[in-house]
């Protein structure tokens, strides 16, 4: 049997990293091993670079898709300033359509197998169409602060809308949260209100049911194709709908354009529908759910500095206080083990 000496042996040193190719160093290792420690290490923290730098633009676009989000209900106030809410809702998805449609056919994108349509219009009926109008609706009447601390309760009714769709078996401790946000919100729309709730509040009840029904579907659809695709299918699933829908609402409600309605509207359609969702999906896929859905308890306060920036609302001290209750509250769901 030969034998080496080992001051002079090759050595081969394969340093990976979770999600980077697998690279090999080969050096010459001396007695103590220090050249070959060293050359692992370069290669290592080059290595560590990559991987961090997929992390950073992820977070960057998850937090861009957050922004988008919270600018959502003054974009929509502003667009009802030109628009009724049949004709805007209509109107903006159409838009965010012809986008969508434009980016899956640059991308070449194949159609969806026939299985998953059925999904995707669970996701178009709730995200494209449901939330819209029923926000849209909301918001004639509900101030954007009142509505955004209403909708903050969004991740907790997606996560319990979730479970019973998937048949889980969440911990004690995520009941408890939940339901203590749901009764945080309750409570302060009828503060609000006056002691019973309002048209505008049962509109956003039930735009929460409808989104949460359609971001389940749709979850559970981004395992199967980018999560990008599933929101540009849905869209496009709406296009002829929209299409007529857009020629019938602008033919019966009044158009009056000026450049906040103009902005509303392009922004709600390009921005929150189409933009927001892309990058969120995006962001997302590169950092994970759990860390994606710590940005996104922003949200509801960014929507509350949006509507006194933008609008010029004045906040009751109850809504800032009620958002950080709820935010709390879902932040002890997505720490609670199922």
């Amino acid at each position: 049997m030969r034998t080496q000496n080992s001051a002079t042996s090759r050595t081969t040193i394969a340093v990976t990293a979770a999600g980077s190719p697998r690279a090999e160093i080969v050096g010459t290792v001396s007695p103590t091993g220090s050249a070959g420690a060293s050359e692992a290490r370069v290669g290592s923290a080059t290595e560590a670079r990559a991987a961090a730098d997929p992390r950073t633009r992820g977070t960057l676009l998850a937090g861009l898709g957050v922004v988008s989000f919270s600018l959502t209900f003054p974009s929509t106030v502003w667009g009802l300033e030109s628009f009724g809410p049949w004709s805007l809702v209509a109107v903006r998805s159409t838009l965010a359509a012809l986008i969508a449609g434009a980016f899956l056919l640059a991308g070449r994108v194949p159609l969806p197998e026939r299985r998953h349509w059925a999904g995707l219009a669970v996701v178009a009926c709730g995200v494209v169409i449901g939330f819209p109008l029923l926000t849209t609706l909301a918001l004639q009447t509900s101030t954007t602060s009142h509505a955004a601390v209403v909708v903050g309760l969004l991740p907790l009714t997606t996560a319990t809308v979730a479970a019973a769709r998937t048949g889980r078996r969440p911990s004690r401790t995520f009941w408890i949260a939940a339901v203590s946000g749901a009764v945080v919100v309750l409570g302060f729309t009828l503060q609000q209100s006056g002691g019973s709730f309002s048209t505008g509040d049962l509109y956003l009840f039930g735009a929460l049911l409808v989104c949460a029904a359609g971001y389940t579907e749709g979850g559970r659809l981004a395992a199967l194709m980018p999560g990008w695709q599933v929101i540009g299918w849905a869209l496009v699933l709406c296009l002829p709908l929209m299409v007529v829908a857009s020629a019938v609402t602008l033919s019966i409600e009044p158009v009056h354009l000026n450049a906040h309605g103009v902005i509303g509207l392009v922004w709600v359609a390009a921005g929150s529908t189409f933009f927001g969702l892309y990058v969120w999906y995006r962001g997302m896929a590169a950092i994970g759910i759990p860390k994606a859905s710590q940005l996104q308890l922003a949200q509801p306060l960014l929507t509350l500095f949006w509507s006194v920036f933008l609008l010029g609302e004045s906040l009751p001290l109850a809504a800032p206080v009620a958002a950080v209750a709820v935010l709390v509250c879902i932040a002890v769901t997505q720490r609670a083990k199922s």
